[in-house]
């Protein structure tokens, strides 16, 4: 049975450029994550404090395990390229705003 996990990354500084140079991989990854079966149920970018600039990554994903959702994480563009500097994977509870899912 397949579970959700929060994935909230934050960018290292001073790396704006390398973030907007692989974002369009990124973007790719996410929506075919293949071979990973892990889905990505919502994501974007955080930003600063002036909602200006993007400083890291939110993402929730369905998947069947912490192991699978960590091995999809680690092929990410963004993480191969070495954007961030701190990464924290969570189980969630998904309670407010479900989306419908697949049958």
């Amino acid at each position: 049975m397949n579970q959700f996990f929060a994935i909230f990354a934050t960018d290292k500084p001073d790396l704006e450029i390398l973030r907007k140079q692989i974002r369009p991989q990124h973007r790719q990854y996410l929506r075919e994550p293949h071979p990973h079966r892990v889905v990505v149920r919502l994501g974007g970018p955080t930003l600063n404090s002036c909602a200006q600039v993007m400083n890291g990554t939110l993402l929730v994903v369905e998947a069947g395990s912490l192991h699978e959702t960590e091995a999809f994480f680690a092929d990410d563009p963004y993480v191969r390229a070495g954007l961030f500097e701190r990464v924290e994977i969570r189980p969630w509870s998904w309670g407010l705003g479900k989306p419908q899912m697949e049958a």
